[in-house]
This record gives structure tokens, C-alpha cells and sequence, in this order.
């Protein structure tokens, strides 16, 4: 360890850090603020962030941290001494559509096939296991599954008079109350809907919804980015949005283009977490055996590069697709091995929807610069 601990030591340190956003070291970034301040051991300075809901903001500064231990000494005193700034915005209070709904979380996919509407269902159910009081809106126009997956296909949802207007009904299943297009187009028929149709007609389910009050409002979105996500973000006040992925590195391309749609200056939606689903196969009868055909710890690795909550990690299990095909989610079945990986889901979306809400100061201190 050097006796004396220079600012260029530190510079020097920092510039093995690379920042994910651009791929440049954080000084070739501009990022490490003209602050190094050097007292004997302790070593303190800002770390300057382009936006205040960048997804790197922790892992940044884990790595910056390690990298001055690393190459300037183990007994540097610098955790907890790396302070963040982040450019403060002025951000518009979206429109109140929905009053007595608490919170709208969006459940998104960057590609279909990865189990997303299955979790919807899933976490749907446990949320309102858990005495929540709950909706589900099929948003994916095109795919809808959610009247597949209650066994209600055949439903369709009446008109009732509230305070003088003529509102939709949601069909309600295991305590979640359900609206789809799917409950207003023949099944067998594909919708040949333009974007703007597609948007108009998920306007009119959640302005003409009769949802009551709901502690949680899920969005099964559809895969990939489109205008609707865009149209759904303009019309609600979205608490937070959760990924579903598999661990498959095709699909954790995805899966990042789409946390990035939802970080954008014009989104401005919080990633409350990720999701893997198809973690590992286990057949039924050896419940101990752990097969992982899509390959494994994907997301939990792309969680950890993100600095992004791992949710859950859902096994692919023959009954929970019988399930779904049946009408009845897993997470029906409280008893079931598959119910309490969705319970536990349930419980971790529930955390990280408070944390959020009542706007807890994160471990590094993030200060707001005009």
C-alpha cells in the first residue's frame, strides 16, 4: 500500500471501471466529479449520473469501490464515502385516470414466449391470496390469454350505471377482476387493429372500467416496445414496471432493450425488479432434480449488472402450464410447490412497491444537482 494516497491514484483506479451506459471508464465518462477530497486513509468523492432512475447507479459504485481497494489499497476507508449526484428533473404529475387505484404495475416482456401473461395471472392471484384487492388488464391487444388462463373465455363483461355512467363490468376470478379484449372479439378471429385502434381500445378498459378501488392494477403488456406502451404510460401514472424473462441469452437481450424503454427520459417508468421464469425444469416426479435447459442464473446475473431486484425465480413446471390451460393459475392451489414460488414473487413485488412508495433513501447518498 502506497504511503501517501494521491488523487491521481484514484483517477487512475477509476478508469478500470467501465460504465455499462456508454462502455467508456467512468473518468473517460466525465463522471468522477472534481471533489477527490483525501483526509490520511479516507478517501471521499461524487460520482456524477446522467439520470436519477439509472439502473447502474449501485453497481457503479460497488465497482468503484473495489477498484480503489484494488489498486490503491486495502485500507483505503471509501465504502460509504462515494456520494452520487444526478441532474434534478422536473417531472409532471401524470393524470389521475383511475383515483381509486393505488398502485398500476406493469408486467413486460422484451420478446414473447417467456411466460409473461402466465406470471400476470400467477402474481394476479397471489396478490389477492394475500388480501389484496386486485385487477388484471390484458393489454397484449393482439395475443389476449388473460380469459384462457381464468377459464372465461366465453364471458362478456355487462355494462352497469355508476354515479351516471355506463361503466364495464370486469368479470372477477379468484378474487381478481378481469377485463381483456379478448372478452369482445371472436377467439378464433385474428385483431387487425392499426396502433392507434389497438391504444384507443385500451383507453376505454381502464377510462370505462368499473374498477373500484384496487390496492394493485396489473398491465400483462405485450412483448417488445410499441406505441401501446407508450399509449398506457400517457394515460396512467405508472408505479413501477417488473421484466419476465428466461435465462436464455436471447432472451436477456431483450429483456434489456425493454428496462431500457421503460428508463427513457420520455417513459420515466421505475424497474422495480426482474423475473426468470423457465429457471430450471423439475418433472414431478423427482421434485429435487433441478434441470436448467435455458441455461442458468441468467437472470439473476443480468439483475446483478443492473444493479435491479431479482423478484423471483420461477421454475418450468408441467402443472402450471396445465393450469393455465385448465383456467385455474397454480397460485390457486396455495398448497402447491409451484404457489409458493408465486407467493414468495407476491411478496417481493409487494417490498420493493413500498420501498417505492415511501421513497426510502437508498444505501448511497444521491445528492440533486441543478
Amino acid at each position: 500500500m502506497a504511503t501517501t494516497i494521491y488523487p491521481n491514484l484514484i483517477l487512475e483506479a477509476l478508469s478500470k471501471v467501465r460504465y455499462p451506459g456508454t462502455g467508456k471508464n467512468l473518468v473517460e465518462s466525465g463522471m468522477v466529479e472534481d471533489d477527490i477530497r483525501i483526509d490520511g486513509l479516507k478517501v471521499s468523492f461524487s460520482l456524477i449520473f446522467d439520470k436519477p432512475n439509472s439502473p447502474f447507479i449501485k453497481s457503479v459504485v460497488k465497482a468503484a469501490e473495489t477498484a480503489i481497494l484494488t489498486y490503491v489499497g486495502q485500507d483505503v476507508d471509501i465504502r460509504g464515502n462515494i456520494s452520487v449526484k444526478v441532474p434534478e428533473v422536473e417531472v409532471a404529475e401524470a393524470p389521475k385516470l383511475l383515483p381509486e387505484v393505488k398502485n398500476v404495475i406493469a408486467v413486460f416482456s422484451g420478446k414473447g414466449g417467456v411466460g409473461k401473461s402466465t406470471v400476470s395471472a400467477n402474481l394476479a392471484v397471489a396478490l389477492a391470496q394475500a388480501g389484496y384487492k386486485v385487477g388484471l388488464l390484458d393489454a397484449d391487444i393482439f395475443g389476449p390469454s388473460v380469459p384462457l388462463m381464468f377459464g372465461c373465455e366465453d364471458a362478456r363483461p355487462l355494462l352497469e350505471e355508476v354515479n351516471g355512467r355506463e361503466l364495464i363490468q370486469p368479470i372477477e376470478r379468484y378474487g381478481v377482476k378481469l377485463l381483456s379484449i379478448g372478452f369482445f372479439v371472436n377467439k378464433e378471429s385474428p385483431v387487425l387493429w392499426r396502433g392507434s385502434m389497438a391504444g384507443n381500445a385500451l383507453k376505454q378498459l381502464l377510462s370505462e372500467g368499473n374498477w373500484g378501488e384496487l390496492d394493485y392494477l396489473l398491465l400483462d403488456m405485450p412483448p417488445g416496445t410499441s406505441d401501446i406502451h407508450l399509449t398506457l404510460v400517457q394515460t396512467l401514472g405508472i408505479t413501477g414496471a417488473v421484466v419476465v424473462t428466461t435465462p436464455q441469452q436471447v432472451a436477456l437481450a431483450d429483456a434489456i432493450k425493454g428496462i431500457g424503454m421503460f428508463l427513457d427520459d420520455k417513459v420515466g417508468v421505475p424497474v422495480l425488479g426482474l423475473i426468470e421464469n423457465m429457471a430450471w425444469f423439475t418433472p414431478a416426479e423427482l421434485p429435487q432434480n433441478r434441470y436448467y435447459i435455458f441455461g442458468r442464473d441468467g437472470g439473476r446475473k443480468l439483475a446483478e449488472e443492473l444493479g435491479i431486484p431479482l423478484l423471483g425465480q420461477i421454475p418450468l413446471v408441467q402443472s402450471i402450464r396445465e393450469c393455465g390451460d385448465e383456467g385455474a393459475p397454480s397460485a390457486v392451489q396455495e398448497d402447491s410447490m409451484t404457489a409458493i414460488f408465486f407467493r414468495t414473487l407476491a411478496q417481493n413485488v409487494v417490498e420493493q412497491v413500498e420501498q417505492r412508495n415511501a421513497n426510502l433513501a437508498p444505501t448511497t447518498k444521491v445528492e440533486m444537482t441543478k
